[in-house]
């Protein structure tokens, strides 16, 4: 059974994964006959933000890894432990989390930085031929990281940040909601979930896709 790494980045889309998208790649991954491997980076997130309010809660601090354990239901691995794990290919789900705790993109832009041990498993996978799959916003990730390799990346059709992708070196192609931008040769697959105000029977039709071809990859 192939093994597909989701890497999570906290709870909650405001401060975190967003937990549909989180979610509904696991739910796609099962469906598909692959396996699941939730893995998270033991830092410190960000920010904490109340998702009833949308305001920072200063006094609060969360541990990226803690958070993302509930949505994985506790079977999470530590990200600097990945190369324990046999694993076939690796999805980055979306929410604010990617852009705040696994980048810097969210206060940054196309200037951002990427946390070392992200870059370091992008990297690993691009290299070895492992398909990549990136949803909603974590696309700048795959633009920061690889954006040399000429990479065909969406967003959805948010033009600030198709601007910074095409700044960082890739190529953004505007998609709809339930479709995907795929690189075959490349093997890197996109799409933008909740970057729309879409339902999320709409975004399930896109990350289900993004699935499916990424296991077309292996």
């Amino acid at each position: 059974m192939k093994q597909i790494a989701v890497l999570l980045s906290g709870c909650g889309f405001l401060d975190g994964s967003e937990i549909h998208e989180a979610v509904l790649t696991l739910l796609a991954i099962e469906r598909a006959g692959a396996q699941a491997c939730c893995l998270a980076p033991d830092i410190m997130q960000h920010h904490v933000i109340n998702h009833y309010s949308g305001e920072i809660m200063p006094e609060e601090f969360r541990n990226v890894l803690v958070e993302s354990a509930r949505i994985a239901r506790s079977r999470i691995t530590d990200l600097k432990e990945i190369d324990t794990l046999a694993l076939d290919a690796m999805i980055l789900p979306g929410g604010y989390g990617a852009a705040k705790n696994l980048s810097t993109y969210a206060f940054k832009g196309a200037d951002c930085n990427i946390n070392p041990d992200v870059a370091a498993a992008v990297q690993s996978f691009y290299k070895a031929g492992k398909p990549l799959g990136f949803i909603c916003i974590a696309p700048v990730i795959a633009a920061k990281i690889l954006g040399h390799e000429q990479l065909d990346l969406t967003i959805g059709n948010d033009p600030q940040t198709a601007a910074d992708i095409e700044a960082m070196g890739a190529h953004h192609i505007d998609c709809p909601v339930w479709e995907t931008v795929l690189n075959r040769e490349k093997k890197v697959v996109t799409t933008p979930a909740y970057m729309f105000d879409a339902s999320i029977g709409e975004v399930a039709k896109g990350i289900e896709k993004l699935v499916q071809e990424l296991l077309s990859l292996l």
